[in-house]
């Protein structure tokens, strides 16, 4: 049975959301951010797939066209609600036992670092069932793994439609390792957090393609 370390924090009581993307996935967090409110319910952080020696420009883009701020995450910072916190080029971006960020260079994980493996476990780990994890469009299976880890702990687990995704490989290889609660076009995903996050976590169904 996989062992669950409770935050002793109010985040700790609520939903964190983690995400994973990679190519074509700049777009779409930009459309899942899209219709969700500044004082959004819950952190999130997400890993997208970056060179590690490529221009940290995700995070100006996003918080120029959304309404959370957005930023890079540094060690030792305790996620906020309402704030996007992306994983930095080079960087693994987990989550410690006491609920603040950290970094690390870590062995690449499916070729990638940061990967959304690290960063799923590690949530799945500190926050059990409040963690809702989200597969986004992208080439390999970097996130299959760590999806399947949160629904174990009693999260949520939700995928991009694959046949919606620019690179379905890692939607697909999260469907096939685990039975995602929601399988969706990126545009439902936000208005489906906001609902997840307001205290409604019941889970009623499986979308499927």
């Amino acid at each position: 049975m996989r062992s669950i370390t409770r935050v002793d924090s109010d985040l700790g009581t609520s939903p964190i959301v983690v995400i994973g993307a990679s190519r074509g996935g700049l777009e779409a967090l930009l459309e899942l951010f899209h219709p969700m409110p500044a004082n959004f319910k819950a952190a999130v952080l997400a890993v997208l797939h970056t060179s590690p020696d490529g221009p940290m420009l995700a995070a100006n883009i996003l918080s120029s066209r959304i309404a959370m701020p957005v930023s890079y995450a540094h060690s030792g910072e305790e996620p906020q609600r309402g704030h996007v916190y992306l994983a930095p080029p080079g960087h693994h971006l987990i989550i410690a036992a006491d609920g603040r960020m950290n970094l690390n260079q870590n062995p690449k994980v499916h070729h990638s670092r940061p990967a959304a493996n690290p960063l799923f476990e590690s949530a799945a780990a500190v926050y059990g069932s409040h963690v809702i994890g989200i597969v986004l469009t992208g080439g390999d299976s970097d996130g299959a793994d760590g999806l399947r880890s949160i629904t174990d702990a009693g999260g949520v687990g939700i995928v991009q439609c694959p046949s919606q995704a620019r690179d379905p490989s890692m939607p697909i290889a999260a469907m096939r390792a685990d039975h995602p609660h929601y399988i969706l076009p990126v545009e439902e995903i936000g208005p489906l957090l906001m609902k997840l996050v307001s205290g409604s976590r019941q889970v009623t169904e499986k979308k499927a393609v």
